[in-house]
């Protein structure tokens, strides 16, 4: 992408820009002082760049990628204190709200997705990712669950590595996201990649993107119907728990929590 073309259209000082060009719109999570992670914040001006793709007959699809070397780090930490279910909610909703745009959705990764910023990855349509792409769902470490973004999550990638993943919360490659089905696909140049599908989809009809996307998504959108309540409630469960204080304490102040202990040797 360039910004070189005349429809073009930038805001700044965001922490989503959002620009419009030959057709698409992008949007790019620009929050570097806290890893593009998961504030209050960053939610409403990611729905507000939602809207706004939407309501534009020009717009064909959206591209959601993002600056630094990290994609998304999941949730701000900083904003634990409060009402936990209504954040959970919020986060519910923005991840309904990629799955129900009537337009394709890309995510562009170059970078480093963790916790909540799988769920994003999962609500795309279609996703590709970057040679310095790293993934990991980092729940489990801090005494919590991937509750919500499970939901996107999970109709993504096989019952295997969501098993393992879920589990352990380790750190996998492009190449294993790729094979998983966590993304589309694995690209040295993710830029030409992602132009390559942008190309495809100037081929098709608006009309058939929309209407092809709710076949694509329908099973996804009953399970929001289905879980949404009870995720969000298992979600605030953990978050005011005993266990989950001493993994975000713990991982604010870089070292391990009371209950991890290292490898052990035969």
């Amino acid at each position: 992408m360039t910004d070189t073309a005349t429809d073009t259209n930038v805001t700044s000082d965001r922490y989503v820009r959002y620009e419009v060009e030959r057709g698409f719109a992008t949007l790019t999570l620009d929050s570097p002082h806290n890893r593009n992670a998961i504030s209050g914040r960053l939610v409403n001006e990611l729905h507000e760049g939602l809207r706004a793709a939407a309501a534009d007959l020009d717009v064909r699809g959206v591209v959601l990628t993002h600056t630094g070397g990290t994609f998304c780090a999941g949730a701000d930490l900083s904003e634990t204190s409060g009402d936990v279910g209504s954040r959970t909610r919020q986060m519910a909703e923005l991840l309904r709200a990629i799955v129900e745009l009537p337009k394709p959705v890309i995510a562009r990764i170059d970078g480093h997705v963790r916790a909540g910023g799988m769920g994003l990855v999962g609500a795309c349509d279609l996703a590709v990712a970057g040679p310095r792409s790293t993934f990991a769902l980092t729940e489990v470490r801090l005494g919590l669950a991937a509750s919500i973004i499970s939901l996107t999550v999970l109709p993504r990638i096989d019952s295997r590595a969501a098993s393992r993943y879920f589990l352990t919360g380790e750190k996998f490659g492009v190449d294993e996201a790729e094979a998983i089905g966590l993304i589309s696909a694995a690209a040295q140049d993710p830029d030409g990649a992602v132009e390559e599908l942008l190309d495809q989809f100037r081929l098709a009809s608006p009309q058939g993107l929309a209407e092809s996307k709710t076949l694509t998504t329908r099973a996804v959108l009953a399970d929001f119907d289905r879980y949404t309540d009870e995720l969000t409630a298992q979600s605030a469960r953990l978050f005011e728990s005993e266990e989950s204080r001493e993994g975000m304490t713990a991982f604010l102040q870089k070292r391990p929590p009371r209950w991890a202990s290292g490898p052990t040797r035969d």
